[in-house]
């Protein structure tokens, strides 16, 4: 069995733990169907939660200033991610609509993108989600505002406890101008609409 750095839990260990959870469910996790269950599972993991391993302030540290004096909001809607509560380990799929205002730099927008994935990919709350990404936005960038619109359905709730489909949450966080200024932040709900 291959140790982990750190004194971390190894995949084998994560695979023993999904067999004594089969084996709680009440199946056998050494028949046909489930004998390669466990690795796939900690494997899964693995790809579910790999924000644990990035740091999303990295992604925004390459800028761009040579913008021909651009100085109006910047709006990246519908970034689709994948998350998981953390009270339940049940998926949160949903959609961020991002917003800043640049004080002297832009990044690339697939950067953006990417500090979502880092921050979904972790055992999450929808209100620490979009707190997260806008102050690691704000934070790194240091535009004069930043809003973030977080728009998700919890499987936690459509699939166990009170089972109701079709209802979604909409968060959100807004930083610096967006809270401050009336007129900036109409124009980033205007531009999140599309109207």
């Amino acid at each position: 069995m291959p140790t982990a750095p750190h004194g971390e839990v190894t995949e084998e260990q994560a695979a023993q733990a999904i067999r004594t959870l089969l084996r709680w469910a009440g199946d056998d996790p050494q028949r046909e169907g489930l004998r390669d269950t466990p690795t796939r599972v900690a494997r899964a993991f693995r790809e579910w939660f790999a924000g644990y391993a990035e740091d999303p302030t990295a992604y925004l540290e390459r800028t761009f200033e040579e913008v021909a004096g651009y100085d109006e909001i910047i709006v990246l809607r519908g970034i689709d991610f994948e998350s998981h509560c953390e009270h339940h380990m049940a998926p949160i799929i949903g959609r961020v609509h991002i917003g800043y205002l640049p004080s002297h730099r832009v990044v690339g927008i697939s950067k953006l993108a990417r500090v979502v994935d880092a921050f979904a990919k972790r055992l999450q709350v929808q209100e620490k989600l979009t707190a997260q990404i806008a102050q690691c936005i704000h934070d790194t960038l240091q535009p004069h505002g930043v809003g973030v619109i977080v728009e998700a359905t919890h499987e936690c709730m459509t699939t166990r406890g009170v089972h109701k489909r079709g209802v979604s949450m909409v968060t959100s966080t807004l930083l610096g101008s967006f809270r401050n200024n009336p007129s900036t932040r109409e124009e980033f709900m205007r531009l999140v609409r599309g109207s």
